[in-house]
């Protein structure tokens, strides 16, 4: 036997034949046995330990057994004389990196060299990545904090593998791993030419730099088309640059991609195709005559409350259409209809009826514009309100060069009618969602500060700010929020709108986590006990939207537990938060329902109001079944509130998905409450959002496989459920209109595939379930139970499309939205 205690001979000696090792046949070092003589007293003494190993190991004791073979291989191969690391097979190198990773967090805290263990760390991830196991190397290099080796050792054949496994494991690292984590993925990418996934990581990241830093990469233009559909999807302002596109031509082609130009045309394509252009009316929707006699004869007289619920069901289902049968003329028809159904609505209901005209013409500006206009010579302020909040949800979503919504709305905020300025403030908000624009900074901060305002413009001034600085932690906005609370009075902290002051402080962190809020909410501390925890949770919730941060989670659940007086507000927004933070990926996502089961059990009442909606925001145009129960047996709840938020949410869980099962409940619960007007009202709104843009829309704010959410539609979708906290004066009150804040986070749920001159082509594609391929071996099928379809198709919750056909290829990875595809060079027709 060689006397260096070799790691390719553990068993050692004379021992061998009873070392219960398995060793390889082929001994490099296979000699004479030397005699003991020759042995120096280190190597003795050496051997000696290696017999004594070789005896516990055998020993009956587990515990022995474990320590023995344990300090046997990582001791022995740091002694060693080297060698090649991989002829000891798998499981040798795995043991060697569990106990890697142990040796390198002892030798961290007391500060010893860790060079050797470094250098069996490279051939370690080499020896994997060679072997298809990715993970594992990702896993060993997290552990001695070392991901910048990765770049060297992936190639062409793992890297996809690679950064599969990173991007979803750092939902479930602790900051700022998780930043480091993604930036290591984008660098792979990067390296790789694969753009359109380093495109979403940077989008992930919030890294404009990477984004810019992409479009100087790619020098192809069709591809660059791609990305420019990815970023408007995402719903941020991008401006593209001489750097990143030289030819101004195309830069102004691009660029109106990423404005959201094409999307009107895109939508009404697939409606279109799947042919649902005919308007529909409410009452195709309520469905009245399938129920039985008592419900439906009662609906036959004209209240303003119920003209009101139509209004908004209208809106929702015609969402994008262009027509409808309330607000829009035919085109054969003198003034008739429309100009009726204005005024079959009361003071302020006239306000959210001709903004709806706006949701019905979303995203097409020059028709809504033109069709808006002429209700701005109304003398009548309501109806003025709401024209200017319908030029704000037309442009949603939508940027132009010439800003029309700016244009338009600038010269009305700061009307004498507190009104038109809420209808100016929020239209801006709107419509500018996201574009951090200092312009509307300047003209909405003065606001925030003046003793005159009343205490509605003010509010609603805070949370367009926050809309439109929505996650960019400005200092300025927040200052100008955090003065504005501290001038409040008394009695306007007990107000249910000064609630939107702090959400509109808070959506400025939104998603931003600790560093950025930490200043902000040690403000906050200062401000008066009757608002300063219902601050503290907003803040905490919004900077942790989306993340899935496991402990923020565990301190709101704590807020929950407590049993308060009964004045104390605090805990609605800590129950919406908890959603906030846990609804980013699957499995925190399953744990929060649970967490809320036992919240609504053991809950105050008034978290008990909170827990539908929180319900809803989780599982938001997506229902699933054990939810829908949940919400549908709060439905019938004995307190209203609750009632009440679970009606909203069995509409959001179900909105834009046309769900027979739930707009079955919504019409039992509409025969069921006929003779409460609020409630009847509540199951109303809910049976436009189940059908909204007939069944074509998601509120999701999710997208690109659940990779990236969209800040600007979290906003809105958290806007109003804040509002759901006090349906009685905001919803049911005079302030219905900020049901029109969820155009924030209407997309179409669409697929839809463009040639290289962006026109429309029908290809087929396979649509089904989606699969969680991380980490698996092989190349796994991505989608399970597919039905094949020809492009353009909807795709539900957890779905995922592939192309069927090889006679194209797809610029982006990720099948939704628009899809530009390229005719593939090498395809031969059968």
């Amino acid at each position: 036997m060689a006397p260096v205690p070799d790691p390719n001979n553990v068993g050692g000696g004379a021992k061998r034949d009873e070392a219960t090792m398995k060793v390889p046949s082929k001994d490099p070092k296979k000699k004479d046995d030397k005699k003991e003589e020759d042995l120096s007293e280190e190597d003795l003494e050496l051997k000696h330990n290696l017999e004594l190993y070789v005896e516990r190991v055998q020993d009956p004791n587990p515990e022995l057994q474990k320590a023995a073979l344990e300090s046997m291989s990582l001791g022995f191969r740091l002694t060693g004389s080297g060698g090649d690391i991989g002829s000891w097979g798998h499981e040798y190198v795995r043991n060697l990196a569990g106990e890697i990773a142990e040796e390198y967090t002892m030798r961290q805290s007391e500060e010893a060299s860790v060079e050797d263990l470094m250098d069996l760390v490279k051939q370690i991830v080499a020896f994997h990545m060679k072997h298809n196991a990715e993970t594992e190397a990702v896993d060993l290099l997290m552990d001695v904090e070392d991901l910048d080796l990765l770049l060297e050792h992936v190639d062409r054949t793992n890297f996809r593998r690679t950064c599969n496994y990173l991007t979803s494991s750092a939902k479930f690292l602790p900051g700022p791993d998780d930043m480091l984590v993604l930036d290591i993925a984008y660098m792979i990418y990067i390296k790789f030419e694969e753009y359109p996934n380093a495109l979403q990581v940077a989008l992930f990241l919030d890294n404009m730099q990477y984004v810019k830093q992409i479009f100087t990469s790619c020098t192809d233009l069709l591809r660059k088309k791609q990305f420019c559909y990815m970023i408007s999807r995402h719903g941020i302002t991008f401006e593209l640059d001489s750097e990143m596109v030289a030819d101004k031509d195309d830069r102004d082609m691009l660029q109106d991609i990423v404005n959201n130009t094409k999307l009107s045309e895109g939508y009404l394509t697939l409606a279109r195709d799947i042919e649902v252009m005919e308007a529909k009316t409410p009452e195709d929707i309520y469905k009245a005559h399938l129920l039985d006699g008592r419900a439906s004869s009662g609906t036959s007289v004209d209240s303003a409350r119920q003209n009101l619920a139509a209004t908004f069901v209208n809106a929702f289902v015609n969402a994008g259409f262009g027509q409808d049968k309330l607000m829009t003329l035919p085109s054969d028809a003198s003034s008739g209809s429309a100009g009726n159904w204005l005024f079959k609505n009361k003071e302020h209901g006239k306000t959210s009826a001709a903004a709806s005209l706006g949701m019905i013409l979303l995203w097409d500006v020059d028709s809504g514009l033109t069709q808006l206009d002429k209700y701005f010579h109304s003398t009548d302020n309501p109806v003025l309100a709401g024209a200017l909040l319908g030029v704000g949800i037309n442009n949603c979503g939508i940027k132009s060069d010439c800003d029309p919504a700016l244009a338009l709305l600038g010269e009305y905020i700061d009307n004498e009618d507190s009104s038109v300025r809420i209808g100016a403030i929020m239209g801006l908000g709107i419509a500018y969602a996201g574009s951090q624009n200092d312009q509307i900074r300047s003209s909405l901060s003065p606001i925030l500060n003046d003793a005159k305002a009343p205490l509605d413009v003010i509010a609603f001034a805070a949370l367009s700010l926050g809309m439109i600085y929505v996650g960019s932690c400005n200092e300025e906005v927040a200052q100008s929020i955090i003065f504005a609370l501290m001038d409040r009075s008394e009695a306007q902290l007990g107000d249910a709108l000064t609630r939107f002051l702090p959400l509109g402080l808070g959506l400025l962190y939104l998603g931003k986590q600790q560093e950025s809020v930490e200043a902000t909410a040690e403000v906050s501390k200062t401000f008066d006990e009757k608002i300063r925890k219902y601050c503290d949770m907003t803040l905490l919730s919004c900077a942790y939207a989306g993340t899935g941060n496991v402990l923020k989670v565990q301190d709101l659940l704590a807020q929950c537990g407590e049993h308060l007086e009964k004045g104390d507000i605090h805990q609605g927004p800590a129950v919406l938060g908890l959603a906030m933070v846990a609804m980013s990926e699957e499995l925190g996502l399953d744990m929060a329902i649970r967490s809320l089961e036992r919240v609504l059990q053991y809950g105050e009442q008034n978290i008990r109001r909170a827990v539908p909606l929180a319900l809803g925001l989780l599982c938001i145009s997506n229902p699933k079944v054990n939810v829908m129960d949940t919400l549908s047996r709060l439905s019938h709840d004995t307190d209203s509130e609750v009632a009440m938020a679970a009606i909203i949410s069995l509409g959001l869980i179900g909105a834009g998905t046309n769900n027979a099962r739930i707009a079955g409940m919504l019409r039992n619960l509409s025969s069921y409450y006929y003779k409460d007007a609020s409630l009847l009202f509540c199951v109303r709104i809910a049976q436009g959002f189940v059908h909204m843009g007939k069944g074509l829309l998601t509120l999701s704010p999710f997208h690109s496989e659940r990779l990236l959410l969209s800040p600007t539609a979290l906003a809105g979708i958290v806007t109003l459920l804040h509002a759901c906290l006090d349906m009685k004066s905001i919803i049911l009150g005079k302030y219905h209109y900020v049901l029109y804040f969820l155009v924030l986070a209407m997309q179409p749920r669409m697929m839809l595939t463009v040639d290289e001159n962006l026109k429309p082509i029908s290809v087929p594609v396979r649509v089904g379930q989606a699969v969680d391929v991380v980490g698996q071996a092989g190349r796994p099928k991505t989608i399970t139970g597919f039905q094949t379809h020809s492009t353009p198709v909807l795709l539900a919750a957890g779905e995922r499309a592939e192309l069927a056909t090889d006679k194209y290829i797809p610029l982006s990875p990720i099948l939704e939205g628009f899809i530009i595809l390229k005719e593939n060079p090498d395809y031969r027709e059968e």
